[in-house]
């Protein structure tokens, strides 16, 4: 089943109730880092929770393309690009989502060109799951950072093994 999410801007990522961050050095152009975001299979490699990701829309890439994505425990994310700059920037929202306790969310990709084959990549996940789970959210705040930054991290390694 496809549950709505309230269709956010760039503003949400000030906004949001939760918010979770990373930074990594990446010895990569930032251009190699697009690339990883663009393939869809390289997607399910770095990011444990992820299984499967499809682009709905053809390329190029443009803010309003579109990509579902399937991720452990049957969640299912149906995204759209809200900011697409190659090598500099993408984010992109959950216009819906395959279970009604995702409100908002969204993810922004800034990327850094530090010259000399590397980069920064900050990375900000932003939610509002609604009341329900914020009950619990004292509790997973923690392991969600920690996961938020060994993905990041993993992700590095994934690009630099490839560039």
């Amino acid at each position: 089943m496809r549950y709505p999410c309230e269709h956010v801007g760039m503003d949400f990522f000030d906004s949001a109730p939760t918010r979770y961050t990373a930074t990594e050095l990446v010895n990569a152009t930032p251009e190699q880092v697009f690339d990883a975001f663009l393939d869809a299979v390289a997607w399910t490699k770095w990011v444990w929770a992820i299984t499967k990701v499809e682009w709905t829309s053809p390329h190029p890439v443009e803010v309003g393309s579109t990509r579902t994505v399937h991720m452990r425990g049957g969640i299912v994310g149906y995204e759209e690009f809200i900011a697409w700059e190659p090598g500099r920037r993408m984010a992109f929202r959950f216009n819906e989502a395959s279970m009604d306790t995702i409100k908002r969310f969204a993810e922004d990709y800034r990327v850094t060109d530090l010259g000399d084959g590397r980069c920064v990549v900050d990375w900000v996940m932003a939610m509002d799951t609604g009341q329900a789970s914020r009950r619990g959210a004292a509790v997973t705040e923690k392991l969600m950072a920690a996961f938020i930054r060994h993905t990041l991290r993993r992700f590095r390694r994934y690009v630099e093994a490839r560039a």
